[in-house]
């Protein structure tokens, strides 16, 4: 960068906002830039409750703040997975955790992989994966991811959160530390003779002008959509949902989940988020299948409300993402970006691998466009991958109870990693599954073990009838022995409830 002050404008707030702004001003706090984040005033915040993956817990250190400062603040529990119910009709397999890979898996991973090779060859073993993690044990015992003083590993964990109480959070840190803060209406967008942006328009003709400009406008997409014209890419005959309906109940008392709960339903799934303050629900579905009314009924009794008087809330939704989220001087983050269904709790993963991966490429190409095409390749290619796993919750599914759940199921519009990756561990393809993720290089957020636990968590496996009992070439894992192990270690993390009451 020459002398000159380089200015970076962040345009919207909201979680990915905050987050780009306190990531750019922690990482470049030696150089010579000014940011500035400009907010409507005229937008609001729908959110019952949002979990993320260990991701953010990455995040909070690097711009060091620790759990006890943020979490009170923004009602915040400890997530060490999710919890799938009723996604499959296959006996035994009736629900399975995917939790967060923790230093004690490379003790128990093994014995799992083993299993499931054995399992999917039709020998009689135990293949269920909340039998092998560390992380299974602590979701169904609600138990924390912090262990006592005397065991010396931490389970690495998400959160669950307020997401407008964050924003606020952040905000103010990015205040503490420089990020100069706009409350505006932009009523136009100026650009050069070659396409890039120069200025916002703020109403009565205040200009902002910027060298780079971060679009974190969501759904909206004013920057690089509608000013850019950058494409957007559907999945809309990839993966259905497209709206939910939220509702906060009140929390347990005696008790707090340290899980996210996902539970099937007709016509899409519902969300159980524990807070500290209340608890956050929500039923993603399709409307092509029910009407936003008949999603609400069905929720409603779901929850046990179908007459209670309870603020129920709307939230639409397109899923997909840009051809492209770095297209001349403006870089999309957040919704903006794109977006994929809340299953796997995935959206602030991809804004930090974002605004992460945008810092160290914009810096090395010196703050020019120079690794533009490298960015946009290595981001679309992550996104396709979380994509593809997605996709795999609902292909892979056998409820025949409705149109939704069989159109799903049947569903042809996958992409041809998806398909390699599910032959594989079907056993109809010469490539290992651990080969077809590289291959295709779709592991960056869920890697081999992820889609392990997935297939057999649905059960995938050969029909009951094919069952052959072990030989001695091909014994299986001791469950008795690695269950005890998993309570050992276990033992050594304290009470989720109490481990909340800690921090205040």
């Amino acid at each position: 960068m020459n002398q000159e002050k380089f200015k970076i404008v962040i345009l919207g707030g909201g979680t990915a906002g905050w987050m780009t702004a306190n990531l750019m001003a922690a990482r470049w706090k030696d150089k010579n830039l000014h940011l500035t984040l400009v907010e409507s005033p005229d937008v609001g915040v729908v959110g019952v409750g949002e979990g993320s993956t260990p991701s953010l817990q990455n995040f909070f250190q690097e711009i060091g703040v620790k759990d006890s400062e943020w979490m009170p603040k923004c009602n915040a529990t400890y997530k060490n997975g999710i919890t799938f119910e009723g996604w499959t009709s296959i006996s035994g397999f009736e629900r399975y955790c995917h939790p967060f890979p923790s230093p004690i898996d490379v003790h128990t991973f093994p014995k799992f992989d083993k299993n499931c090779q054995l399992r999917r060859h039709s020998f009689d073993v135990e293949a269920h994966p909340d039998r092998f993690f560390l992380g299974s044990y602590l979701s169904q015992n609600q138990r924390s991811p912090k262990a006592n003083y005397n065991f010396p590993f931490d389970h690495p964990n998400g959160y669950h959160f307020d997401s407008g109480l964050l924003g606020k959070f952040l905000r103010n840190k990015a205040q503490q530390r420089g990020v100069e803060y706009l409350q505006r209406h932009v009523s136009g967008v100026k650009q050069k003779e070659n396409g890039e942006v120069s200025s916002l328009i703020f109403n009565e003709e205040e200009l902002l002008e910027a060298d780079f400009f971060v679009d974190c406008t969501g759904f909206a997409g004013l920057l690089l959509q509608k000013t850019l014209k950058v494409p957007f890419i559907s999945l809309d005959k990839v993966l259905f949902n497209d709206t939910a309906v939220v509702v906060a109940t009140p929390r347990n008392e005696n008790d707090v989940n340290s899980q996210t709960k996902s539970t099937a339903l007709k016509y899409g799934w519902a969300w159980d988020i524990p807070l500290t303050s209340r608890t956050g629900n929500g039923y993603v579905f399709s409307s092509k299948y029910c009407t936003t009314e008949e999603a609400e009924t069905e929720f409603r009794q779901h929850l046990g409300l179908l007459d209670a008087d309870v603020d129920v809330k709307t939230v639409k939704w397109k899923q997909g993402r840009l051809e492209k989220s770095w297209s001349k001087n403006c870089l999309a983050v957040g919704l903006s970006q794109g977006f994929v269904e809340p299953i796997e709790a995935m959206a602030l993963h991809l804004v930090y691998n974002s605004i992460g991966h945008f810092i160290t490429e914009f810096e090395n190409g010196n703050f020019t466009n120079q690794n533009q095409q490298r960015y946009n390749q290595i981001t679309d290619r992550a996104f396709d991958g979380v994509v593809d796993y997605i996709l795999a919750h609902y292909r892979m599914n056998s409820r025949r109870d409705t149109d939704y759940w069989r159109d799903n199921a049947e569903n042809q519009n996958i992409t041809p990693s998806f398909m390699a990756i599910v032959q594989s561990w079907l056993g109809a393809s010469q490539n290992s599954l651990a080969e077809e993720i590289k291959k295709y290089d779709t592991g960056i957020f869920f890697p081999l073990v992820s889609w392990q636990i997935l297939f057999a968590g649905y059960g995938v496996f050969p029909p009951q009838e094919n069952i052959r009992p072990q030989s001695k070439r091909n014994q299986s894992v001791n469950m008795d022995e690695l269950e005890d192990f998993i309570q050992r270690c276990g033992s050594n993390y304290g009470s989720h409830l109490n481990s909340l009451n800690s921090l205040r």
